[in-house]
């Protein structure tokens, strides 16, 4: 069972296997439409698409961040449309070095189905290697039988946040963009900051130039150089979804643990009262 990375070599040996369900969720927030001309185009062989917007998010309220969580049950309909079964193994990609694909890897470990992992590398490291692609859509072999079986314990809401502001027992860990974290070139929410107290560790900080995730080794080496306790740390990004990504590369360090604040900036702004800070950690 693979509950973190998946190298291609791996998935290209298991492309007929009928335990493994692979998900294209390449996607991209300007764009909203661009993931599914990308798999319409080519794809891994067998692959499914998810949409970010709707297969991996919930309904916005306007209160409740960019990309809600989902309802669990409504999420395990999606992967049991799939063929997910609870002995599936689930394998995720997006471009490679982006957000999407550990999207979905938190949401199934979040439900109870521990046996998904992220394809090494994305789609351009399949690609890089000569690795088979296909325009053809994929036809589920049958319907799952995926029990949704969720752990609240993995994620916190706004009002924990808040009342931990000040808590050494929470580390909150904000995964955008250096600038937009200290308030500059904000293109994505109507109020530019972050949360008061959080450190800021960018989610493509963990990736080689390749778009491979980096060793293990020294992925443990910079989390322990900034002092990340992963009992105490909170993921938390514009809406939840590059948060995961500094969740992945943590479990992919051997420090699992930490949780998720699923709303994240993008919720905690809809609320006027809540604090906010500006410039650099």
């Amino acid at each position: 069972m693979f509950t973190a990375l998946v190298t291609p070599e791996v998935l290209r040996e298991h492309l007929d296997d009928p335990l493994y369900v692979v998900v294209d969720c390449r996607h991209a927030l300007a764009d909203f439409a661009l993931g599914r001309r990308l798999y319409s185009e080519a794809h891994v062989p067998g692959a499914f698409f998810a949409d970010v917007e709707n297969d991996l998010a919930g309904p916005k309220t306007g209160t409740n961040g960019r990309h809600p969580m989902p309802d669990p049950e409504t999420f395990a309909r999606f992967l049991r449309g799939l063929g997910v079964d609870d002995a599936t193994q689930i394998v995720a990609y997006d471009a490679g070095a982006d957000m999407f694909a550990a999207r979905l890897w938190f949401l199934c470990r979040w439900i109870g189905h521990p046996a998904t992992a992220v394809l090494d590398g994305g789609f351009g490291t399949w690609q890089a290697k000569g690795f088979p692609v296909t325009a053809a859509p994929s036809e589920p072999k049958r319907q799952g039988s995926v029990v949704a079986r969720p752990h609240p314990e993995m994620l916190v809401d706004s009002a924990y946040v808040l009342a931990h502001l000040t808590d050494p027992a929470m580390q909150l860990l904000d995964a955008r963009a250096e600038d937009r974290f200290a308030g500059q070139n904000e293109t994505v929410d109507p109020v530019a900051g972050h949360i008061p107290g959080a450190a800021n560790r960018w989610f493509k900080r963990n990736f080689n130039d390749d778009g491979t995730f980096k060793p293990a080794e020294a992925l443990r080496a910079e989390f322990a150089a900034e002092n990340l306790d992963p009992k105490r740390v909170v993921h938390q990004c514009g809406s939840g979804v590059s948060g995961a990504a500094n969740q992945l590369a943590m479990v992919c360090a051997g420090i699992d643990g930490s949780r998720l604040y699923g709303g994240s900036w993008s919720e905690w702004i809809s609320d006027p009262s809540r604090p906010i800070a500006t410039g650099p950690a």
